[in-house]
């Protein structure tokens, strides 16, 4: 296996660089092309580094170790999905929003949307935002009943 091929390719694809706006791009696209293209590069020195360090003194395979990243960073972004439609289906008032929005925005079906949550979701948004719990809420997240 040639290490150094697989890093930099996992480099490329994990940090892209932006597209090239074009040489009659507008007054100052080039500087932020500049200045994006500097960004992407440092990130993909330190991303390569931090997988020769992780290759070399633990053997970890560069590839499967980023797959292994990109389903975490999966995981915690359905977590993320899963509070913020708890949070407009249990929090916003005066009305909720529908299940059909919430369902559009998230790509979803209505049933879909309706069990993408529970109650330790709804306890853990009314705890991040320093809400309190309706009483309703409150008998569901402890297992009675009102």
């Amino acid at each position: 296996m040639v290490m150094r091929n697989i890093l930099s390719d996992l480099c490329g694809i994990v940090h892209p660089l932006p597209d090239h706006p074009g040489e009659d791009a507008p007054d100052g696209a080039l500087d932020v092309f500049s200045d994006q293209t500097a960004d992407v590069e440092h990130d993909r020195e330190r991303l390569r580094g931090n997988m020769e360090a992780a290759w070399d003194g633990a053997d970890v395979d560069p590839l499967l170790g980023e797959i292994s990243d990109a389903r975490a960073e999966i995981r915690a972004a359905e977590h993320r999905l899963r509070l913020l439609i708890a949070y407009g289906r249990e929090f916003v008032e005066p009305r909720p929003y529908t299940l059909d929005t919430l369902a559009q925005a998230a790509g979803m079906s209505v049933s879909g949307v309706r069990t993408a949550y529970d109650d330790e979701e709804i306890v853990e948004v009314a705890r991040r935002i320093g809400a309190k719990l309706r009483r309703r809420d409150q008998a569901d997240a402890d297992g009675t009943s009102s």
